[in-house]
Parts: C-alpha cells; sequence; structure tokens
C-alpha cells in the first residue's frame, strides 16, 4: 500500500473541546511519516474521486458517522476501511460502541511505523475476506429468493392441475428448457400470471 485517502468530514484538532484533546499526530502528518501518500477527502463527491487512486481510506470522524459513510463509499472501488481511533474521536464515539460498525482496522496516534503498516496489510486482508462474505451472502439470498418463486410456481400448478409436487417441479423443468429460460423465470410468469387472475376474479366477484 502506497496511497491512502483520508476522509476528513471537517477540520479537527485546531481546538479541540475540554477533555478530549487529541494527543500524538494527527493521521495525516502519521502516514506521511509512515512513507504513504495521503489524499484528503472531505466530502463523499471528493472521495469517489480519490479513491481510484487509493490502496485503503481511514476515516477520521466518531464512530457514529462511519455507517453513514460506508453507504456513501459502497459504490466505488472497494478499499479496505479503517478507523482513526484517537483520545477525540473516542471521546465523541462512547454512545456507538455498541454499534454494529463494520470496519477493516483501525489506527491510533501511538502508532510507530511498523504498526501502521501491519495494520494497513492486516486490513486490507480483512477488507478482502468481508468482500467474499458479502458475495457469498448475496448468491444465497439470490438463491432462497429464486427458490421462493419456484416453489410458489409448484403449489400453483399442483393446485390447478391436480398434480404432485415432483411432476409440477417437472413440468417446470421441461417448460424452461422448451422456452430456453431460466426455471426461475418461467416460475415468476406463471405466478405473476395467476396473481393477475385472482386479483380479475376477486374484482368481478365485487360487481354489482
Amino acid at each position: 500500500m502506497r496511497a491512502i485517502v483520508l476522509i476528513a468530514p471537517r477540520e479537527r484538532g485546531a481546538e479541540p473541546s475540554a477533555g478530549a484533546a487529541e494527543a500524538g499526530p494527527k493521521p495525516e502528518a502519521l502516514l506521511r511519516a509512515c512513507g504513504y501518500a495521503v489524499l484528503r477527502a472531505a466530502t463523499a463527491q471528493q472521495a469517489e474521486t480519490v479513491l481510484p487512486e487509493a490502496d485503503a481510506a481511514v476515516l477520521h470522524m466518531p464512530l457514529p458517522e462511519v455507517g453513514g459513510w460506508r453507504g456513501a463509499l459502497a459504490g466505488g472501488r472497494p478499499v479496505p476501511l479503517l478507523w482513526w481511533c484517537s483520545a477525540e474521536a473516542m471521546g465523541r464515539s462512547a454512545a456507538a460502541c455498541e454499534d454494529d460498525v463494520r470496519l477493516d482496522g483501525l489506527l491510533t496516534p501511538g502508532m510507530s511505523a511498523g504498526e501502521v503498516h501491519w495494520a494497513l496489510q492486516l486490513a486490507g486482508k480483512a477488507c478482502m475476506e468481508r468482500r467474499q462474505w458479502e458475495e457469498e451472502r448475496k448468491r444465497l439470498m439470490g438463491r432462497l429468493e429464486e427458490r421462493k418463486w419456484i416453489d410458489m410456481a409448484k403449489g400453483i400448478l399442483a393446485e390447478t392441475r391436480g398434480l404432485s409436487e415432483a411432476e409440477a417441479y417437472e413440468l417446470l423443468r421441461s417448460q424452461a428448457m422448451e422456452e430456453r429460460r431460466r426455471m426461475v423465470d418461467v416460475a415468476t410468469s406463471i405466478v405473476k400470471v395467476y396473481q393477475l387472475l385472482q386479483d380479475n376474479t376477486k374484482k368481478g366477484a365485487r360487481r354489482p
């Protein structure tokens, strides 16, 4: 990793609040001292512009703000996300310590160059594992959704044609092969047509 995006929505540290003074170097100074190029961003638009050039992003903000930034960055190039865990940030984040904040790592003002390097390397690995898990979750959710439509279509065919569940499944499969469509697409069409017919039947029954 050679370039880091530092996301700081507002300037910090000039006049910190009482009891929340930031000890040690600020994130930009620490990262530059460790040999990294630092790209600054204060808005989501700026972050999207510089993310393609970066290997990681450091979020310099209280934890309650991190979730919103994760959503804002979700559509861009995926990079490890680390939190700058300073005394000031911790003081502003006490109420969010139990929140489900998904991060790949953190940096602190007292870290040495070696510790910063390893924190970034481990964050990169965590980011890759998180992305793989998210992709697998999407695949599983997609399969569950497909299974739902197929099961609904089987039930409709079994009810309207007097078929067993196995026979309804075979009919679906045969129709999909014949039409050169995915089984879930055939099932979805059957369910939607059936629901439309049911709605029309109910409307007709309500007419005087």
